[in-house]
């Protein structure tokens, strides 16, 4: 069965998300609503849906996401049962009406391919209307593919394994920048995603959510160093010469657009001389060079 979990802390737009699984064609699945101690009670609202599809309200004591998005993720998945498969919903975005019967539809297709199923997705804004045009996947593709073919993702459109999950867990990058693209590389052991096309996820981007927030710029661009410098100190064999080569490309500009912070050309000098990594480390310098020149 399939598990719905839902990490409740904004309660703007949370009855589109519960509107949406109301409208599933295929009820089979349950879901957990982890409140992280909300100043926005939804007891209300929930009220309201009673009924309409089977849920489980839990509200926390304590406010975790302030401090680490990931465990708070993880906190709820841990409210779940036995299910198989686990869909982590944001509170502002929603199902279209087939997903859940689309998944199950291809449950035995997909058991042989991956552990990680995603569907197809539209941007939404805080009014819910589309503003892009839908991206479609491949049906089968490298979970690499995410990095560096310029494809899009977001946790809301992933259903996972939960055996993955709970070997793996997620990485606690600052606000869970990028945590999720990585999950979705580790919990398919960095082979394959299973996508279905028939469905779509509607994703928002608003000023109350992180990535459509502006205030946190550094935090993200910190989030995005630990992400890349974690590939290529951890996950390096997972990857080509050539991504490889794409990767360093990445962490050196993390520093070259932000050298207050001495401590990235630290690191970034440490990891290429521990490495061996000397023409590598000289064209860091001279990247440097360059940029200051430019300026």
């Amino acid at each position: 069965m399939l598990a719905i979990v839902i990490p409740y802390y904004k309660l703007t737009f949370f009855e589109e998300t519960l509107e949406s699984l109301t409208n599933q064609t295929d009820k089979r699945f349950k879901v957990y609503i982890g409140d992280d101690a909300s100043p926005e009670n939804p007891t209300g609202l929930l009220d309201k849906y009673q009924g309409q599809f089977d849920f489980v309200y839990h509200r926390f004591d304590s406010n975790l996401g302030s401090i680490s998005l990931t465990q708070q993720w993880e906190r709820c998945i841990a409210l779940s049962g036995d299910e198989e498969w686990i869909m982590i919903l944001g509170d502002d975005d929603m199902l279209g009406g087939n997903v859940v019967e689309s998944f199950y539809d291809n449950l035995e297709e997909i058991k042989l391919v991956s552990n990680v199923v995603r569907f197809a997705s539209y941007k939404i804004d805080g009014k819910g209307e589309e503003v892009s045009l839908i991206y479609r996947n491949k049906k089968v593709e490298p979970s690499k593919n995410i990095l560096f073919n310029g494809t899009r993702s977001s946790l809301s459109e992933y259903i996972f394994n939960k055996k993955q999950i709970s070997v793996i867990g997620f990485k606690d990058f600052p606000l869970a920048w990028l945590s999720d693209v990585l999950a979705v590389m580790e919990f398919s052991d960095f082979k394959e995603i299973y996508s279905i096309n028939e469905a779509c996820v509607y994703v928002r981007t608003s000023h109350l959510n992180i990535s459509g927030r502006q205030d946190n710029l550094e935090q993200k661009a910190k989030a995005y160093f630990l992400f890349n410098f974690y590939l290529l100190t951890q996950k390096h064999n997972c990857f080509s010469e050539t991504q490889k080569k794409e990767l360093q490309l990445r962490l050196n500009k993390c520093y070259i657009n932000n050298k207050k912070e001495v401590g990235l050309f630290y690191k970034i000098s440490k990891f290429y001389i521990i490495n061996f990594l000397v023409f590598e480390y000289f064209k860091f310098i001279n990247s440097i060079f360059s940029n200051s020149l430019k300026k």
